[in-house]
């Protein structure tokens, strides 16, 4: 074979070789075989209260000592947290002065009622936007009562600046990498907005590692390799819904905020894999 003939076909395979090195870097995960485990599709006549087989309520004012600096109280009132009649669920955040605070809003968990491990997590929301407000979809482990946070592990599927509506936060917070330390990324979206229209936000969550997608979108993964104290994410887990108005995250809103503000969830749904 000539020289020349060897050279090029010696640089192919090289070349070859380097290809398939960075797209094993970068490769998105394996699609899986899904099958639905759980969902509400928040069906109901408008101001119907959610499911309280699905929801229950975390209803608090003043921080209730998480140390966030929210100042809304978080209430259970079908005004901040229902079905709006057109198969959506709106958590509205309102400036009025309740429980000695001057917003009120909502968070509503399944904890108790719903919790499990590994599998694929989504909600199909469209945000709200505004200087100050912290809408999130998320979750904690459902150990939280007995080895407290961040020991029993917090998954930021999606966490959202009202001032900065075009892009969202997917973040671990464990021992070790919590609060302003929390490990993930930002996903940022070209000429458009999330509180125009509804995005699904979702994670696929593994025994090693947890994926995170918008519109089935890969844009972040997480690997136990990756943080920088343990790995708490091998046990149950429940799922939150919340908007949250200031916090240290966020700031307070300013005179250009408009109040009430929603949050609009479509669907919420888990899934996991079978062979």
């Amino acid at each position: 074979m000539p020289i020349k003939t060897k050279m090029i076909l010696l640089s192919l395979m090289v070349l070859t070789m380097i290809l398939l090195i960075q797209c094993s870097n970068n490769s998105e995960p394996e699609e899986k075989n899904w099958q639905i485990i759980w969902q509400d599709e928040f069906e109901g006549p408008q101001g119907q209260v959610p499911d309280s087989t699905r929801w229950t309520y975390d209803t608090w004012g003043n921080d209730s000592g998480w140390g966030n600096n929210q100042l809304e109280f978080n209430s259970n009132r079908p005004g901040n947290v229902s079905l709006d009649g057109a198969g959506h669920l709106a958590i509205v955040a309102r400036e009025e002065s309740y429980g000695g605070l001057n917003y009120t809003s909502a968070r509503i968990k399944t904890q108790s009622l719903f919790e499990t491990t590994f599998g694929r997590f989504e909600a199909r929301i469209m945000l709200p936007w505004g200087q100050g407000l912290w809408p999130a979809f998320w979750m904690l482990g459902n150990d939280i009562d007995s080895v407290s946070w961040p020991q029993c592990g917090e998954i930021d599927i999606m966490e959202y600046r009202g001032q900065e509506p075009s892009q969202i936060e997917g973040t671990l917070h464990g021992p070790g990498y919590s609060g302003g330390q929390g490990i993930g990324s930002t996903y940022t979206l070209t000429n458009a907005r999330f509180d125009t229209e509804f995005y699904t936000f979702a994670i696929e969550w593994n025994l090693d590692s947890i994926n995170w997608y918008v519109d089935d979108e890969h844009f972040q993964t997480l690997r136990s390799s990756d943080v920088t104290g343990d790995w708490v994410y091998d046990h149950p887990f429940f799922i939150l819904l919340n908007l949250a108005v200031g916090g240290n995250w966020v700031g307070p809103p300013n005179e250009n905020t408009i109040f009430p503000q929603t949050m609009l969830v479509d669907y919420v749904r888990v899934y996991q894999e079978v062979e």
